[in-house]
Protein backbone atom coordinates (compact mmCIF):
# COMPACT_ATOMS: atom_id res chain seq x y z
CA UNK A 1 0.00 0.00 0.00
CA UNK A 2 1.46 3.34 -1.05
CA UNK A 3 1.50 5.84 1.81
CA UNK A 4 -0.40 9.12 1.39
CA UNK A 5 0.39 11.79 3.95
CA UNK A 6 -2.70 13.32 5.56
CA UNK A 7 -2.31 16.96 6.54
CA UNK A 8 -5.16 18.21 8.70
CA UNK A 9 -5.88 21.93 8.80
CA UNK A 10 -9.12 21.86 10.80
CA UNK A 11 -7.57 24.02 13.52
CA UNK A 12 -6.38 26.66 11.06
CA UNK A 13 -8.23 26.67 7.73
CA UNK A 14 -11.27 24.94 9.22
CA UNK A 15 -11.58 27.58 11.92
CA UNK A 16 -11.98 30.21 9.19
CA UNK A 17 -15.40 28.80 8.31
CA UNK A 18 -18.45 30.93 9.09
CA UNK A 19 -19.71 30.34 12.63
CA UNK A 20 -16.60 28.40 13.73
CA UNK A 21 -14.69 29.63 16.77
CA UNK A 22 -12.43 27.19 18.58
CA UNK A 23 -11.14 28.02 22.02
CA UNK A 24 -7.60 26.99 22.95
CA UNK A 25 -9.07 24.10 24.93
CA UNK A 26 -11.13 23.07 21.89
CA UNK A 27 -8.03 23.06 19.72
CA UNK A 28 -6.09 20.93 22.21
CA UNK A 29 -8.94 18.39 22.33
CA UNK A 30 -9.18 18.16 18.54
CA UNK A 31 -5.40 17.92 18.16
CA UNK A 32 -5.31 14.97 20.57
CA UNK A 33 -8.15 13.27 18.71
CA UNK A 34 -6.44 13.77 15.34
CA UNK A 35 -3.19 12.38 16.69
CA UNK A 36 -4.92 9.35 18.16
CA UNK A 37 -6.65 8.77 14.81
CA UNK A 38 -3.31 8.62 13.03
CA UNK A 39 -3.13 11.92 11.14
CA UNK A 40 0.40 12.69 9.87
CA UNK A 41 0.42 16.50 10.16
CA UNK A 42 -1.75 18.76 12.32
CA UNK A 43 -1.67 22.43 11.36
CA UNK A 44 -2.30 24.19 14.65
CA UNK A 45 -2.64 27.78 13.50
CA UNK A 46 -0.67 30.90 12.66
CA UNK A 47 1.64 31.84 15.57
CA UNK A 48 2.10 35.55 15.90
CA UNK A 49 -1.18 36.39 14.17
CA UNK A 50 -3.37 36.30 17.30
CA UNK A 51 -3.08 35.60 21.04
CA UNK A 52 -5.20 32.42 20.85
CA UNK A 53 -2.83 30.68 18.43
CA UNK A 54 0.20 31.81 20.44
CA UNK A 55 -1.35 30.29 23.58
CA UNK A 56 -2.23 27.10 21.70
CA UNK A 57 1.35 26.52 20.58
CA UNK A 58 2.64 27.32 24.06
CA UNK A 59 0.36 24.66 25.55
CA UNK A 60 0.93 22.22 22.69
CA UNK A 61 4.64 22.11 23.60
CA UNK A 62 3.63 20.06 26.64
CA UNK A 63 1.87 17.42 24.52
CA UNK A 64 3.54 14.27 23.25
CA UNK A 65 2.07 13.33 19.89
CA UNK A 66 2.28 9.65 18.96
CA UNK A 67 1.60 9.94 15.23
CA UNK A 68 1.37 13.55 14.12
CA UNK A 69 3.81 16.36 13.47
CA UNK A 70 2.46 19.60 14.90
CA UNK A 71 2.78 22.23 12.19
CA UNK A 72 2.78 26.03 12.31
CA UNK A 73 1.34 28.10 9.46
CA UNK A 74 2.72 31.34 8.07
CA UNK A 75 3.53 33.34 4.98
CA UNK A 76 6.69 34.15 3.08
CA UNK A 77 8.65 37.16 4.26
CA UNK A 78 7.42 40.66 3.51
CA UNK A 79 8.82 42.45 0.51
CA UNK A 80 12.03 44.32 1.24
CA UNK A 81 12.43 42.63 4.64
CA UNK A 82 15.18 40.08 5.34
CA UNK A 83 13.76 36.72 6.36
CA UNK A 84 15.65 36.85 9.66
CA UNK A 85 13.77 40.03 10.59
CA UNK A 86 10.33 38.96 9.42
CA UNK A 87 7.88 38.77 12.35
CA UNK A 88 5.80 35.97 10.84
CA UNK A 89 8.82 33.74 10.26
CA UNK A 90 10.31 34.56 13.66
CA UNK A 91 7.01 33.61 15.32
CA UNK A 92 7.14 30.19 13.65
CA UNK A 93 10.66 29.64 15.01
CA UNK A 94 9.65 30.84 18.48
CA UNK A 95 6.64 28.48 18.55
CA UNK A 96 9.04 25.56 18.93
CA UNK A 97 7.57 23.44 16.14
CA UNK A 98 9.67 21.11 14.00
CA UNK A 99 7.49 21.57 10.91
CA UNK A 100 6.17 24.69 9.20
CA UNK A 101 3.77 25.22 6.33
CA UNK A 102 4.25 28.57 4.64
CA UNK A 103 2.35 29.93 1.67
CA UNK A 104 3.51 32.14 -1.12
CA UNK A 105 2.09 33.72 -4.24
CA UNK A 106 1.93 31.71 -7.48
CA UNK A 107 -0.43 33.85 -9.53
CA UNK A 108 1.29 36.92 -10.92
CA UNK A 109 -2.04 38.77 -10.59
CA UNK A 110 -1.67 38.49 -6.79
CA UNK A 111 2.00 39.45 -6.95
CA UNK A 112 1.08 42.62 -8.75
CA UNK A 113 -2.05 43.66 -6.83
CA UNK A 114 -1.88 41.92 -3.42
CA UNK A 115 1.86 42.07 -2.71
CA UNK A 116 2.43 45.14 -4.91
CA UNK A 117 5.86 43.92 -5.90
CA UNK A 118 7.67 42.40 -8.85
CA UNK A 119 7.70 38.80 -9.98
CA UNK A 120 11.43 38.63 -9.29
CA UNK A 121 11.06 39.89 -5.71
CA UNK A 122 8.31 37.33 -5.06
CA UNK A 123 10.64 34.52 -6.13
CA UNK A 124 13.26 35.81 -3.69
CA UNK A 125 10.65 36.05 -0.92
CA UNK A 126 9.78 32.39 -1.44
CA UNK A 127 13.36 31.13 -1.57
CA UNK A 128 14.57 33.28 1.34
CA UNK A 129 11.70 32.20 3.59
CA UNK A 130 12.19 28.48 2.96
CA UNK A 131 15.96 28.78 3.38
CA UNK A 132 15.63 30.68 6.64
CA UNK A 133 13.32 28.09 8.24
CA UNK A 134 15.51 25.26 6.98
CA UNK A 135 18.50 26.92 8.63
CA UNK A 136 16.58 26.65 11.91
CA UNK A 137 16.22 22.87 11.44
CA UNK A 138 12.52 23.15 10.62
CA UNK A 139 10.89 20.97 7.97
CA UNK A 140 9.14 23.20 5.42
CA UNK A 141 6.01 22.36 3.46
CA UNK A 142 5.42 25.03 0.84
CA UNK A 143 1.81 25.91 -0.05
CA UNK A 144 1.65 27.36 -3.56
CA UNK A 145 -1.41 29.57 -3.16
CA UNK A 146 -3.76 29.88 -6.17
CA UNK A 147 -1.49 27.48 -8.05
CA UNK A 148 -4.01 26.26 -10.59
CA UNK A 149 -5.39 29.70 -11.43
CA UNK A 150 -1.84 31.01 -11.63
CA UNK A 151 -0.81 28.12 -13.87
CA UNK A 152 -3.67 28.76 -16.27
CA UNK A 153 -2.82 32.45 -16.52
CA UNK A 154 1.00 32.30 -16.60
CA UNK A 155 2.31 28.74 -16.70
CA UNK A 156 5.99 29.64 -16.84
CA UNK A 157 5.86 31.89 -13.78
CA UNK A 158 3.79 29.45 -11.72
CA UNK A 159 6.42 26.78 -12.35
CA UNK A 160 9.19 29.19 -11.37
CA UNK A 161 7.56 29.83 -7.98
CA UNK A 162 7.40 26.17 -6.95
CA UNK A 163 10.91 25.57 -8.28
CA UNK A 164 12.14 28.40 -6.05
CA UNK A 165 10.62 26.72 -3.00
CA UNK A 166 11.88 23.25 -3.92
CA UNK A 167 15.42 24.42 -4.69
CA UNK A 168 15.52 26.30 -1.37
CA UNK A 169 14.85 23.08 0.55
CA UNK A 170 11.10 22.59 0.87
CA UNK A 171 10.37 18.94 1.68
CA UNK A 172 7.12 19.06 -0.27
CA UNK A 173 5.31 21.50 -2.55
CA UNK A 174 1.56 21.59 -2.06
CA UNK A 175 -0.43 22.93 -4.99
CA UNK A 176 -3.39 24.92 -3.64
CA UNK A 177 -6.70 25.20 -5.45
CA UNK A 178 -7.54 28.24 -3.39
CA UNK A 179 -10.62 29.57 -5.19
CA UNK A 180 -12.23 26.14 -5.42
CA UNK A 181 -13.37 26.51 -9.02
CA UNK A 182 -11.43 23.76 -10.77
CA UNK A 183 -12.89 20.51 -12.04
CA UNK A 184 -11.16 17.09 -11.84
CA UNK A 185 -10.11 17.25 -15.49
CA UNK A 186 -8.30 20.55 -14.80
CA UNK A 187 -6.48 19.03 -11.84
CA UNK A 188 -5.53 15.92 -13.80
CA UNK A 189 -4.15 17.87 -16.77
CA UNK A 190 -2.15 20.43 -14.79
CA UNK A 191 -0.61 17.99 -12.29
CA UNK A 192 0.35 15.69 -15.14
CA UNK A 193 2.21 18.56 -16.80
CA UNK A 194 3.91 19.59 -13.54
CA UNK A 195 5.10 16.01 -12.99
CA UNK A 196 6.61 15.98 -16.48
CA UNK A 197 8.56 19.18 -15.75
CA UNK A 198 9.60 18.25 -12.19
CA UNK A 199 9.56 14.44 -11.95
CA UNK A 200 11.50 14.39 -8.64
CA UNK A 201 9.42 17.04 -6.86
CA UNK A 202 7.27 15.74 -3.98
CA UNK A 203 3.79 17.18 -4.52
CA UNK A 204 0.70 17.65 -2.39
CA UNK A 205 -2.82 18.97 -2.98
CA UNK A 206 -4.98 21.49 -1.10
CA UNK A 207 -8.49 22.08 -2.47
CA UNK A 208 -11.60 24.07 -1.63
CA UNK A 209 -15.18 23.12 -2.34
CA UNK A 210 -16.64 26.13 -4.15
CA UNK A 211 -17.55 24.01 -7.16
CA UNK A 212 -18.45 20.94 -5.08
CA UNK A 213 -15.38 19.09 -6.35
CA UNK A 214 -12.89 19.35 -3.46
CA UNK A 215 -12.97 15.63 -2.63
CA UNK A 216 -12.95 14.54 -6.27
CA UNK A 217 -10.10 16.95 -7.06
CA UNK A 218 -8.05 15.67 -4.11
CA UNK A 219 -8.49 12.02 -5.09
CA UNK A 220 -7.67 12.85 -8.70
CA UNK A 221 -4.50 14.62 -7.56
CA UNK A 222 -3.37 11.53 -5.64
CA UNK A 223 -4.04 9.33 -8.66
CA UNK A 224 -1.85 11.73 -10.66
CA UNK A 225 1.06 11.36 -8.22
CA UNK A 226 0.50 13.67 -5.23
CA UNK A 227 1.64 12.11 -1.96
CA UNK A 228 0.00 14.55 0.48
CA UNK A 229 -3.62 15.64 0.88
CA UNK A 230 -4.51 18.69 2.93
CA UNK A 231 -8.06 19.02 4.23
CA UNK A 232 -10.30 19.31 7.26
CA UNK A 233 -12.58 17.04 9.26
CA UNK A 234 -16.13 17.37 7.88
CA UNK A 235 -14.91 19.81 5.23
CA UNK A 236 -14.94 22.81 7.58
CA UNK A 237 -13.48 25.98 6.06
CA UNK A 238 -14.04 29.31 4.40
CA UNK A 239 -16.91 29.88 1.98
CA UNK A 240 -18.05 26.39 0.89
CA UNK A 241 -15.37 24.67 2.94
CA UNK A 242 -12.17 22.70 2.44
CA UNK A 243 -11.74 19.18 1.13
CA UNK A 244 -13.46 16.77 3.52
CA UNK A 245 -10.98 14.28 4.94
CA UNK A 246 -13.87 12.12 6.15
CA UNK A 247 -14.61 11.36 2.49
CA UNK A 248 -11.07 11.44 1.13
CA UNK A 249 -9.52 9.00 3.62
CA UNK A 250 -11.97 6.12 3.08
CA UNK A 251 -12.12 6.85 -0.64
CA UNK A 252 -8.36 6.44 -0.97
CA UNK A 253 -7.85 3.71 1.60
CA UNK A 254 -10.86 1.48 0.90
CA UNK A 255 -11.34 2.05 -2.81
CA UNK A 256 -7.82 2.76 -4.09
CA UNK A 257 -5.71 0.75 -1.63
CA UNK A 258 -3.59 3.69 -0.45
CA UNK A 259 -2.56 3.85 3.19
CA UNK A 260 -3.74 7.09 4.79
CA UNK A 261 -4.24 6.14 8.45
CA UNK A 262 -3.67 2.94 10.43
CA UNK A 263 -6.17 0.23 9.52
CA UNK A 264 -7.44 0.16 13.11
CA UNK A 265 -8.33 3.87 12.90
CA UNK A 266 -10.70 3.72 9.95
CA UNK A 267 -13.62 2.26 11.98
CA UNK A 268 -13.27 5.29 14.28
CA UNK A 269 -13.87 7.78 11.44
CA UNK A 270 -17.56 8.38 12.20
CA UNK A 271 -16.73 8.94 15.87
CA UNK A 272 -14.06 11.51 14.92
CA UNK A 273 -16.46 13.32 12.59
CA UNK A 274 -19.14 13.64 15.25
CA UNK A 275 -16.61 14.61 17.92
CA UNK A 276 -15.37 17.57 15.88
CA UNK A 277 -18.94 18.67 15.07
CA UNK A 278 -19.76 18.56 18.77
CA UNK A 279 -16.76 20.69 19.74
CA UNK A 280 -17.46 23.11 16.88
CA UNK A 281 -21.08 23.31 18.10
CA UNK A 282 -22.37 22.33 14.66
CA UNK A 283 -25.51 20.32 13.96
CA UNK A 284 -24.12 17.30 12.07
CA UNK A 285 -25.03 17.00 8.40
CA UNK A 286 -26.84 13.66 8.34
CA UNK A 287 -26.26 13.33 4.58
CA UNK A 288 -22.46 13.42 4.72
CA UNK A 289 -20.93 10.53 2.74
CA UNK A 290 -19.49 7.68 4.81
CA UNK A 291 -20.04 9.24 8.25
CA UNK A 292 -23.48 10.87 8.07
CA UNK A 293 -26.38 9.40 9.97
CA UNK A 294 -28.21 8.84 6.69
CA UNK A 295 -25.22 7.52 4.74
CA UNK A 296 -26.53 3.98 5.13
CA UNK A 297 -30.21 4.71 5.76
CA UNK A 298 -32.74 2.82 3.64
CA UNK A 299 -36.37 3.84 3.21
CA UNK A 300 -37.80 2.38 -0.01
CA UNK A 301 -39.23 -1.09 0.51
CA UNK A 302 -37.53 -2.47 -2.60
CA UNK A 303 -34.14 -1.30 -1.31
CA UNK A 304 -34.67 -2.79 2.13
CA UNK A 305 -35.79 -6.10 0.71
CA UNK A 306 -32.66 -6.22 -1.46
CA UNK A 307 -30.10 -5.31 1.23
CA UNK A 308 -31.62 -7.88 3.57
CA UNK A 309 -30.52 -10.46 1.03
CA UNK A 310 -27.28 -8.83 -0.10
CA UNK A 311 -26.04 -5.50 1.32
CA UNK A 312 -24.01 -4.66 -1.81
CA UNK A 313 -27.23 -4.07 -3.74
CA UNK A 314 -27.62 -0.60 -2.22
CA UNK A 315 -24.47 -0.01 -0.14
CA UNK A 316 -21.14 0.88 -1.76
CA UNK A 317 -19.22 -0.25 1.35
CA UNK A 318 -20.07 -1.96 4.61
CA UNK A 319 -20.93 0.80 7.13
CA UNK A 320 -18.84 -0.80 9.89
CA UNK A 321 -15.66 -0.12 7.87
CA UNK A 322 -15.97 3.55 8.84
CA UNK A 323 -17.71 3.02 12.18
CA UNK A 324 -21.18 3.86 10.90
CA UNK A 325 -24.33 1.74 10.99
CA UNK A 326 -27.20 0.77 8.74
CA UNK A 327 -30.58 2.34 9.46
CA UNK A 328 -33.90 0.98 8.23
CA UNK A 329 -36.48 3.77 8.02
CA UNK A 330 -40.20 3.20 8.39
CA UNK A 331 -42.52 5.57 6.53
CA UNK A 332 -45.46 5.73 4.12
CA UNK A 333 -43.04 4.39 1.49
CA UNK A 334 -42.34 1.31 3.56
CA UNK A 335 -42.96 -2.24 2.50
CA UNK A 336 -43.15 -5.34 4.60
CA UNK A 337 -39.35 -5.67 4.49
CA UNK A 338 -38.91 -2.31 6.27
CA UNK A 339 -41.30 -3.21 9.03
CA UNK A 340 -39.87 -6.69 9.53
CA UNK A 341 -36.29 -5.39 9.56
CA UNK A 342 -37.14 -2.60 12.01
CA UNK A 343 -39.12 -5.02 14.16
CA UNK A 344 -36.16 -7.37 14.27
CA UNK A 345 -33.82 -4.52 15.17
CA UNK A 346 -36.13 -3.48 18.03
CA UNK A 347 -36.97 -7.04 19.12
CA UNK A 348 -40.69 -6.54 18.54
CA UNK A 349 -41.28 -10.20 17.70
CA UNK A 350 -43.37 -9.75 14.55
CA UNK A 351 -44.23 -13.00 12.75
CA UNK A 352 -43.28 -12.89 9.05
CA UNK A 353 -46.17 -15.14 8.01
CA UNK A 354 -48.88 -13.29 9.95
CA UNK A 355 -50.88 -10.24 8.90
CA UNK A 356 -49.35 -8.18 11.69
CA UNK A 357 -46.75 -6.51 9.47
CA UNK A 358 -49.53 -5.37 7.15
CA UNK A 359 -51.44 -3.88 10.09
CA UNK A 360 -48.40 -1.92 11.17
CA UNK A 361 -47.72 -0.66 7.62
CA UNK A 362 -51.30 0.58 7.25
CA UNK A 363 -51.15 2.28 10.64
CA UNK A 364 -47.88 4.00 9.73
CA UNK A 365 -49.28 5.20 6.40
CA UNK A 366 -52.40 6.61 8.06
CA UNK A 367 -50.35 8.38 10.71
CA UNK A 368 -47.89 9.82 8.19
CA UNK A 369 -50.85 11.15 6.24
CA UNK A 370 -51.65 13.18 9.35
CA UNK A 371 -48.10 14.56 9.49
CA UNK A 372 -46.28 12.01 11.65
CA UNK A 373 -42.82 10.82 10.59
CA UNK A 374 -41.09 7.88 12.20
CA UNK A 375 -37.60 8.02 10.65
CA UNK A 376 -36.17 9.65 13.79
CA UNK A 377 -38.85 8.48 16.21
CA UNK A 378 -38.03 4.86 17.05
CA UNK A 379 -39.68 5.17 20.45
CA UNK A 380 -43.00 6.27 18.97
CA UNK A 381 -42.77 3.59 16.28
CA UNK A 382 -42.24 0.96 18.95
CA UNK A 383 -45.36 2.12 20.81
CA UNK A 384 -47.37 2.41 17.58
CA UNK A 385 -46.52 -1.20 16.72
CA UNK A 386 -47.50 -2.46 20.17
CA UNK A 387 -50.80 -0.57 19.98
CA UNK A 388 -51.54 -1.74 16.43
CA UNK A 389 -51.03 -5.33 17.59
CA UNK A 390 -53.15 -4.70 20.69
CA UNK A 391 -50.14 -5.66 22.78
CA UNK A 392 -49.90 -2.56 24.93
CA UNK A 393 -51.17 -1.65 28.37
CA UNK A 394 -50.62 2.03 29.22
CA UNK A 395 -48.64 2.84 32.33
CA UNK A 396 -50.74 5.97 32.93
CA UNK A 397 -53.74 7.76 31.44
CA UNK A 398 -54.07 11.48 30.92
CA UNK A 399 -57.14 13.01 32.53
CA UNK A 400 -56.15 16.55 31.66
CA UNK A 401 -53.42 19.18 31.69
CA UNK A 402 -53.20 22.94 31.81
CA UNK A 403 -50.24 25.21 30.97
CA UNK A 404 -50.01 28.87 31.92
CA UNK A 405 -47.41 31.47 31.01
CA UNK A 406 -47.29 34.70 32.99
CA UNK A 407 -45.13 37.76 32.35
CA UNK A 408 -44.78 40.35 35.08
CA UNK A 409 -44.39 44.09 34.58
CA UNK A 410 -40.69 43.64 35.42
CA UNK A 411 -40.32 41.29 32.47
CA UNK A 412 -40.05 38.04 34.44
CA UNK A 413 -41.68 35.08 32.70
CA UNK A 414 -43.02 32.13 34.67
CA UNK A 415 -44.32 28.93 33.04
CA UNK A 416 -46.47 26.60 35.11
CA UNK A 417 -48.07 23.27 34.22
CA UNK A 418 -50.79 21.28 35.95
CA UNK A 419 -51.31 17.61 35.05
CA UNK A 420 -53.98 15.10 36.14
CA UNK A 421 -53.07 11.46 35.57
CA UNK A 422 -54.62 8.11 36.35
CA UNK A 423 -51.72 5.94 37.52
CA UNK A 424 -52.52 2.37 38.51
CA UNK A 425 -56.09 3.41 39.32
CA UNK A 426 -55.06 6.36 41.45
CA UNK A 427 -55.49 10.00 40.43
CA UNK A 428 -52.41 12.20 40.69
CA UNK A 429 -52.79 15.98 40.44
CA UNK A 430 -49.39 17.65 40.04
CA UNK A 431 -48.12 21.21 39.53
CA UNK A 432 -44.60 22.21 38.35
CA UNK A 433 -42.79 25.20 36.90
CA UNK A 434 -40.23 25.26 34.10
CA UNK A 435 -38.07 27.47 31.91
CA UNK A 436 -40.82 27.39 29.29
CA UNK A 437 -44.22 25.76 28.82
CA UNK A 438 -42.83 22.52 27.42
CA UNK A 439 -40.20 22.26 30.15
CA UNK A 440 -42.90 22.90 32.75
CA UNK A 441 -45.06 20.15 31.24
CA UNK A 442 -42.09 17.77 31.19
CA UNK A 443 -41.25 18.52 34.84
CA UNK A 444 -44.88 18.05 35.85
CA UNK A 445 -45.18 14.68 34.09
CA UNK A 446 -42.02 13.36 35.73
CA UNK A 447 -43.04 14.69 39.13
CA UNK A 448 -46.34 12.79 38.88
CA UNK A 449 -44.76 9.52 37.75
CA UNK A 450 -41.48 9.23 39.61
CA UNK A 451 -42.99 7.86 42.84
CA UNK A 452 -44.57 5.01 40.88
CA UNK A 453 -41.81 4.52 38.32
CA UNK A 454 -38.45 5.63 39.80
CA UNK A 455 -36.64 4.30 36.72
CA UNK A 456 -37.59 7.49 34.82
CA UNK A 457 -35.21 9.54 37.00
CA UNK A 458 -32.31 9.02 34.60
CA UNK A 459 -34.19 10.12 31.45
CA UNK A 460 -32.65 13.27 29.97
CA UNK A 461 -34.21 15.26 27.14
CA UNK A 462 -31.28 15.82 24.75
CA UNK A 463 -32.94 17.50 21.76
CA UNK A 464 -36.21 19.25 20.90
CA UNK A 465 -37.21 20.14 17.34
CA UNK A 466 -40.32 21.81 15.96
CA UNK A 467 -41.30 21.78 12.30
CA UNK A 468 -44.31 23.49 10.71
CA UNK A 469 -45.98 20.96 8.40
CA UNK A 470 -48.52 23.03 6.44
CA UNK A 471 -47.20 26.58 6.58
CA UNK A 472 -49.91 27.82 4.20
CA UNK A 473 -52.36 27.52 7.14
CA UNK A 474 -50.43 30.31 8.89
CA UNK A 475 -51.06 30.38 12.66
CA UNK A 476 -53.47 27.43 12.38
CA UNK A 477 -50.76 25.23 10.85
CA UNK A 478 -49.92 21.82 12.22
CA UNK A 479 -46.56 21.42 13.91
CA UNK A 480 -44.44 18.31 14.27
CA UNK A 481 -42.46 18.01 17.49
CA UNK A 482 -39.53 15.59 17.61
CA UNK A 483 -37.92 14.87 20.96
CA UNK A 484 -34.70 12.98 21.57
CA UNK A 485 -34.37 11.37 24.99
CA UNK A 486 -31.52 9.47 26.56
CA UNK A 487 -30.65 7.39 29.61
CA UNK A 488 -27.31 5.92 30.59
CA UNK A 489 -27.56 3.20 27.94
CA UNK A 490 -29.69 4.31 25.00
CA UNK A 491 -31.04 7.25 22.99
CA UNK A 492 -34.50 7.25 21.40
CA UNK A 493 -36.76 9.62 19.50
CA UNK A 494 -40.48 10.32 19.89
CA UNK A 495 -42.95 12.44 17.94
CA UNK A 496 -46.15 14.44 18.32
CA UNK A 497 -48.30 16.29 15.78
CA UNK A 498 -51.04 18.85 16.39
CA UNK A 499 -52.15 22.36 15.53
CA UNK A 500 -51.27 23.15 19.15
CA UNK A 501 -47.53 22.99 19.85
CA UNK A 502 -48.13 22.19 23.52
CA UNK A 503 -50.24 19.15 22.73
CA UNK A 504 -47.76 17.97 20.09
CA UNK A 505 -45.07 18.29 22.76
CA UNK A 506 -47.18 16.36 25.25
CA UNK A 507 -47.54 13.48 22.80
CA UNK A 508 -43.78 13.29 22.28
CA UNK A 509 -43.00 13.66 25.99
CA UNK A 510 -45.45 11.01 27.11
CA UNK A 511 -44.28 8.62 24.35
CA UNK A 512 -40.68 9.10 25.56
CA UNK A 513 -41.62 8.05 29.09
CA UNK A 514 -43.87 5.16 28.02
CA UNK A 515 -41.18 3.79 25.71
CA UNK A 516 -38.67 3.84 28.56
CA UNK A 517 -41.12 2.11 30.93
CA UNK A 518 -42.07 -0.49 28.35
CA UNK A 519 -38.41 -1.39 27.71
CA UNK A 520 -37.66 -1.48 31.45
CA UNK A 521 -40.69 -3.69 32.04
CA UNK A 522 -39.50 -6.10 29.34
CA UNK A 523 -36.04 -6.31 30.91
CA UNK A 524 -37.56 -7.12 34.31
CA UNK A 525 -39.88 -9.77 32.87
CA UNK A 526 -36.90 -11.50 31.20
CA UNK A 527 -35.00 -11.84 34.45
Amino acid sequence: MKKILIFDTTLRDGSQGAGISFSVEDKIKIAKALDNFGIDYIEGGWPGSNPKDELFFAQAKKLRFKNAKLTAFGSTRRKGCPANDDKSLRAIVDSGVKTACIFGKTWDLHVRYALKTTNEENLKMIADSVSFLKSKKIEVIYDAEHFFDGYKNNKEYALQTIKAAWDAGASLVCMCETNGGMLPSDIQKIIGEVKNVFPEMRLGIHTHNDSGCAVANSITAVEEGCIMVQGTVNGLGERCGNANLCSIIPGLQIKRNYKCVPAASLPKLTELSRYVDEIANIVPNDSKPYVGRNAFAHKAGIHVSAIERQSETYEHISPNLVGNERRILVSDLSGKSNVMSKAGEMALGLDKVSENAGKVIETVKNMENQGYQYEDADGSFFLLTKKALEDFKPFFKLKGYRVAVEKSSEGKIVSEATVKLDIKGKEEHTVAEGEGPVNALDNCLRKALVEYYPEIKNIVLTDFKVRVINSEANTAAKVRVLIESSDSAKTWGTIGVNENIIDASWQALSDAVEYKLLKENKVKSNK
